[in-house]
């Protein structure tokens, strides 16, 4: 059964690399698949060896995401924040140190998680019934603590706004995988289309790490483990937010700031699975996946997924190094628009196939939002209204 285990663990993290490198393919979307199949192609294989894999994938995924949010700026819902800071460095010649800090800050998180699995659940099982009557106010009172914390608060009101009526739009209709089209051209094709539009020119990149001084990043750290708890199971709420408040909590540098959002990635994964456990509740597709393959999960379970955590986020660590130098060659030796229509053609052909024509019609209706949006020059995260506006309706009707 160990052999098995670690096979299934392997193929998770080498989905993980395809899923975190490639445009428009996400996580959730394996996981979907992988359920349909569950019960039919793969129902002779053991829900055990679905969970690992589906655990291995998502931690790696966490991991491997930066890669292209930084070198490419496609990122997903969870690593749009790092666009900003990673692009700076990538100008700086530094864009392999923001990856390894983001990963960095990754494996911090899963450490983290495995220190703290224990209190977590048991707050997690004893916050929730005390909160869930209120999630729609607290989901407004996140809304307004990310308006207050933007200079141009007209302006994130308007994003936050109009991206929840796309949002909501998009989800109330009978469409295959909504959040593809929706995401990925709020937070992908927008930005792509940008990049070319400006002719990014990427110089010359140093594929040594710099020392840091550890000091720096011990509150983004704590901020971060602060911030990313009610985050892990509030519906709506994912690591762009709590990355955004653990930012408040602790005044943070780009490389901080990096640090910080790959501990908020992997530590909320982690708290995904184990509400779970908690209180049978999943914010992550991943979590999903999960109790839609196992059902309930109880102890045992639950000690796995965490060593798997442990086990792919270490292996992970050293792939996403690896990965990273051979992206700054690709990088150096290619012309970086032709790269950016490349993964651009990509991204409408995955919408195709999976969301259909009127999938492809969101992507664009998406990407122009998503386009305007950022001309008004406010954080990408409040563009996550079109998961937050939705959830506040779902509650409060």
């Amino acid at each position: 059964m160990l052999l098995e285990i670690l096979l299934f663990l392997f193929i998770g993290i080498l989905f993980g690399i395809i899923t975190g490198l490639s445009p428009g393919i996400h996580i959730n979307l394996v996981g979907a698949i992988l359920v349909s199949l569950s019960f039919s192609v793969f129902s002779e294989i053991s829900q055990i060896y679905l969970v690992v894999f589906i655990v291995s994938m998502s931690i790696t995924h966490t991991f491997v995401d930066f890669i292209p949010s930084i070198f490419l700026g496609c990122p997903n819902s969870d690593t749009e924040l790092s666009v900003l800071p990673g692009h700076q460095l990538l100008k700086e010649g530094l864009g392999y140190q923001a990856v390894i800090l983001s990963a960095i800050g990754c494996l911090a998180g899963i450490f983290a998680l495995a220190i703290l699995s224990v209190p977590l659940s048991v707050f997690i099982e004893k916050i929730y019934p005390i909160i869930k009557s209120s999630i729609p106010w607290i989901l407004i009172g996140i809304c307004l603590f990310m308006i207050f914390s933007e200079r141009k608060k007209f302006s994130a009101v308007v994003v936050i706004i109009l991206t929840g009526i796309l949002g909501y739009c998009v989800l109330n209709m009978n469409l295959k995988e909504p959040l593809l089209p929706l995401l990925g051209g709020l937070f992908g094709s927008s930005m792509i289309l940008l990049s070319i539009k400006q002719n990014t020119f990427i110089p010359e990149q140093k594929t040594e790490f710099e020392k840091i001084e550890r000091k720096k990043f011990v509150k983004p750290f704590l901020s971060a483990i602060l911030s990313s708890p009610l985050c892990g199971f509030l519906p709506g709420v994912g690591s762009g937010q709590a990355a955004v408040i653990g930012s408040q909590i602790s005044k943070t540098d780009e490389k901080q700031f990096l640090f910080l959002l790959g501990v908020v990635n992997s530590f909320v994964m982690g708290i995904s699975f184990i509400s779970l456990y908690s209180i049978a509740k999943s914010r992550t597709g991943s979590a999903v996946a999960i109790q839609q393959i196992i059902g309930n999960v109880d102890e045992k379970i639950l000690l796995l997924i965490i060593i798997v955590c442990l086990l792919s986020g270490i292996i992970s660590f050293f792939v996403t190094k690896f990965i990273a130098k051979k992206f700054i060659n690709l990088v150096q030796k290619v012309d970086y628009s032709k790269i950016s229509k490349v993964v651009l053609l990509i991204l409408i052909i995955v919408t195709l196939i999976f969301s259909e024509i009127i999938g492809l019609l969101i992507l664009i209706i998406s990407t122009l939002t998503g386009i305007y949006c950022i001309s008004l020059g406010v954080k990408r995260t409040h563009m996550m209204g079109c998961l937050l506006i939705p959830t506040i309706i779902l509650y409060l009707l």
